[in-house]
């Protein structure tokens, strides 16, 4: 399989100035036009210093040049990287140099998407460059790594490897459909597909936990004007992100706040205090803070600890949405006396004097299912605990057919779906629309 007959190029390195600047090609043509660029190339994996030419021949920079011939590259086609200094005007001298010279302008995530298509790296492996380049935490940083190194991949491998043999036995089952033997009623194919069920559930959990650890979690402060959202906000985030004042209402909009403590992403959203009013601005605050409970992956319900929960509060509670999870929030623990930490349902906490706060730091990571430690085995994305979702719903489908005495064919069939789902996760299976959806948010150069 090929990435394309063309060759590409790409400043590979960040916007902006820099000590150091990379313009890398890739392609059947990426030594002819190098040579256009820089003179005589150094062979194979060995850095050497040449003077760097834009497209009127007129040296520019100097700077080192390294190749290094397919298929043992990164896209698994000649690759040449130019080593100059990190000035854009530069690297952009010599960017049209090697486009006169032939090559053609990279799309984002092209680089990546060649070493898929080459076989260097599978469709995760791919999506954990991205993951390595954008991760938001250290913790976050070496589960990339680890999913680049295949640790993923391996464990989609050997579920794969294990359903394709349940396959393969039921559709075996039916070239002997004729005979008295009744092959699917066979127990060993039926404890087969237990333990399988059990492997995919597993890696599953721990995929939904990797995803957290990659996006973080949405974290949304609601309840009425006054109970100290903002303040908590302020405690979370370090800073005075927020406006405090003793003032009712003082929040009108809401405010987004992206930090990370301890490993775990968070994206904490701030909003105005939720009671009726005639004033016109409040009420848009009060929409949009309706809106933004709508889209919360966790609820921090706060309320005044020096009050039993006002009918009020139970009013905005049976309002909030079932299905998100949230967490009780007493807050101001310092007025009422009452001593801060963790309670069935809640946490107690002081958010001017930060009392507590630990406590729901560790609540907050058991809703998002990540450890005290925030590490995790491997990156894992969204659409990798969807695929693992379906593989398990249709893998239950089958295991409900055999086990009714439904027939081979419908099993079967829903094997192959899901061994079609999973096989989504490292692209052994995917459609065009899917992976350029992929590595077109891959940045250029990538």
């Amino acid at each position: 399989m090929s990435g394309g007959d063309d060759t590409i190029v790409a400043i590979a390195t960040a916007a902006g100035r820099g000590a150091v600047g990379i313009l890398r090609l890739s392609g059947g043509d990426a030594f002819a036009i190098a040579e256009h660029l820089a003179g005589s190339l150094p062979a194979p994996r060995q850095a050497r210093l040449r003077s760097l030419r834009g497209s009127d021949g007129e040296i520019i920079d100097q700077g080192l040049v390294l190749c290094f011939r397919g298929p043992n590259s990164f896209t698994g086609e000649d690759v040449v990287e130019l080593q100059g200094h990190g000035g854009p005007v530069l690297l952009e001298v010599l960017q049209r140099a090697a486009v006169s010279a032939g090559a053609r302008r990279a799309r984002p995530g092209e680089f990546s998407e060649r070493a898929f298509l080459n076989g260097r790296v599978d469709l995760a492996q791919a999506e954990a460059i991205a993951d390595l380049i954008n991760a938001q935490t250290e913790q976050a940083a070496r589960a990339a790594q680890r999913s680049l190194e295949g640790a993923f991949s391996r464990r989609i491998q050997a579920l794969l490897d294990a359903l394709i043999g349940i396959r393969v036995f039921v559709e075996g089952a039916l070239d002997f459909s004729d005979e008295d033997i009744d092959w699917l009623s066979d127990e060993g194919l039926h404890q087969r597909i237990a333990e399988l069920d059990v492997a995919i559930e597993q890696l599953l959990r721990e995929a939904e936990r990797a995803s957290r650890l990659r996006d973080g979690l949405v974290v949304v402060l609601a309840g009425q004007p006054n109970v100290g959202k903002s303040t908590l906000l302020n405690r979370l985030a370090g800073r005075e992100a927020a406006i405090v004042t003793e003032v009712a209402g003082t929040t009108r909009d809401v405010l987004r706040e992206d930090i990370a403590i301890d490993g775990m992403p968070l994206t904490i959203v701030d909003t105005a205090g939720l009671r009726e009013s005639d004033d016109p601005v409040e009420r848009e605050g009060i929409r949009r803070a309706w809106a933004a409970v709508e889209q919360a992956e966790l609820l921090l319900f706060l309320v005044d600890d020096r009050d039993t929960r006002s009918p009020a509060d139970t009013a905005l509670l049976e309002k909030l949405p079932d299905a998100i999870p949230r967490l009780q929030i007493r807050n101001k623990c310092d007025l009422s006396g009452a001593a801060p930490g963790a309670f069935e349902g809640g946490v107690r906490i002081c958010a001017r004097s930060g009392a507590g706060i630990e406590a729901l730091i560790s609540a907050m990571r058991e809703v998002a299912g990540i450890a005290e430690s925030g590490e995790s085995a491997f990156s894992a994305r969204a659409r990798h605990v969807e695929a693992l979702r379906l593989t398990a719903q249709q893998l239950r489908v089958a295991a409900a057919t055999l086990a009714a005495g439904s027939g081979a064919e419908l099993a079967a069939e829903d094997l192959r779906l899901a061994q079609k789902a999973l096989s989504q996760i490292t692209g052994s299976f995917g459609s065009d629309e899917l992976l350029g959806h992929i590595f077109s948010s891959f940045c250029i150069g990538k």
